[in-house]
């Protein structure tokens, strides 16, 4: 229970804040942008939040209604897989290219690398990201891998402070543009990172954007929200790690009404239409949290290789742009997302990066596209190749290097691999080009990298 204090510190803040947004929609310039424009670009990243966890999926846990108004206004992806954990799938997003060729280890992002927001750089656009960083590199690095403008958590400092609290919630320690910031009055992290997105986009208006926002929501520790019963603006942070998991509803709830903050901040610049958004989730939701999706249990996983560790939401609005209530069954995995950002602002993809991704943007568009045939995954958390996991699939069957072959349709959580005698012919070759995809890619190991 909180006292007097607390609570009439805590209306303050929440009153401020709502004063900030308003003015904020004062700092908009009513126009009606020309399509002759580039667009926009704003992705949206969160963490540790399965495929599961949005209601337009499905999802019967939690409310998230911006992104199910968002699904309904454009369209909802239902078969997009991330890597099992947080820096391989962002290594994996931001160069469109698969781990097994350049994943060093967790935490970092090889500085020889070219990222999307090199290419966004270089092709005139004001680029920003806010939120989760996780790729070393120091205060340098953001800028060096193609971003203008940032404010950060997990640059420097690191996760938790020197009494061992964790930094992102309450009272945050971020990185701005180099600048380390210890907010003491009862701030919250997604709070700050958010309200810096909006400034970004209230300054640029004028100027083609790209924004990408890796969410700190919803990763533990499982805390209160400023819109939780029992939220303490004097907080220091979580001492432990998980934190409390009943609070993962809350967070799930903040997590949407920042994606809602931003899609207003757009609305009320007149930025709207010409602004592509796309929502994900890095990975799978992580344990002890147990979701229902359609009626089923869903344990999060988030580590592991199957559906519950790597199956995630994607959504995508763009106004006039997408056809509304758009569902795409077609497979995606997070190397195309370089290519499909480019596709949208058309810029070219030096041949000489070698990507593995294929745009979705025709999907998205509501068009037939190309569509992928398989995904890749090759997986090791500290980089070692003798610690890989590695797969391939389609949208129903899933191959591993070690020889499982497995029916996700009918076996979601991969306890009965199917026989070899017992396949059918469809089985057999979908096995075969499986085992192909897995076979081109083991030679693609740098000796370096190992």
């Amino acid at each position: 229970m909180m006292n007097s204090s607390h609570m009439n510190r805590r209306t303050f803040i929440k009153t401020a804040a709502a004063s900030a947004l308003a003015l904020n929609g004062f700092a908009c310039r009513a126009r009606v942008p020309a399509r002759s424009q580039k667009p926009n670009i704003v992705l949206i990243m969160a963490d540790d939040l399965g495929y599961e966890c949005i209601g337009a999926n499905g999802g019967e846990s939690y409310q998230t209604p911006v992104l199910d108004k968002l699904a309904a206004n454009g369209v909802r992806f239902e078969h997009a897989y991330a890597q099992p954990l947080c820096t391989p799938t962002r290594v994996q997003l931001l160069t469109g290219i698969y781990n097994v060729r350049n994943y060093t280890d967790f935490g970092v992002l090889d500085k020889n690398e070219t990222t999307f927001a090199n290419l966004f750089k270089n092709a005139g656009y004001a680029t920003c990201i806010v939120g989760k960083w996780q790729l070393g590199g120091g205060v340098q690095g953001p800028n060096h891998f193609g971003f203008d403008d940032y404010c950060l958590w997990q640059l420097t400092p690191g996760r938790t402070d020197s009494e061992g609290r964790d930094t992102r919630y309450p009272n945050p320690k971020l990185n701005v543009n180099g600048s380390v910031m210890d907010y003491k009055n009862g701030e919250y992290g997604p709070d700050v990172v958010s309200d810096y997105a909006c400034d970004f986009i209230q300054k640029n208006q004028d100027t083609p954007f790209l924004l990408y926002y890796p969410m700190i929501l919803t990763h533990c520790p499982f805390a209160p929200t400023p819109d939780s019963e029992d939220w303490n603006p004097e907080d220091k942070g979580s001492l432990s790690y998980k934190g409390d998991p009943r609070y993962f509803e809350d967070m799930v709830r903040y997590m949407d009404k920042m994606v809602g903050k931003l899609i207003a901040t757009l609305e009320s610049c007149g930025l709207r239409e010409n602004t592509l958004i796309i929502f994900t989730g890095d990975n799978g939701t992580d344990e002890p949290i147990v979701s229902i999706l359609n009626g089923r249990r869903v344990a999060g996983a988030k580590g592991e290789m199957t559906n519950a560790g790597t199956r995630v939401p994607l959504i995508a609005g763009w106004p006039g742009v997408i056809p509304t209530g758009t569902v795409c069954r077609d497979l995606v995995d997070f190397s195309d997302f370089f290519p499909t950002l480019c596709d949208a602002a058309d810029i070219p993809i030096p041949e000489n990066l070698n990507i593995d991704g294929r745009s979705f943007l025709p999907q998205v568009m509501g068009k037939k596209g190309k569509p992928r045939e398989w995904s890749y995954c090759w997986y090791s958390r500290n980089g070692k190749s003798a610690n890989a996991r590695v797969f391939a699939r389609t949208r129903r069957y899933k191959l591993y290097q070690t020889g499982e072959f497995y029916d996700i349709q009918e076996d979601v959580p991969e306890q009965k691999p199917l026989k070899q005698e017992n396949l059918n012919d469809h089985q057999l070759k979908t096995r075969a080009m499986l085992n192909k995809v897995i076979k081109r890619y083991q030679g693609m190991r740098k000796q370096s990298l190992n």
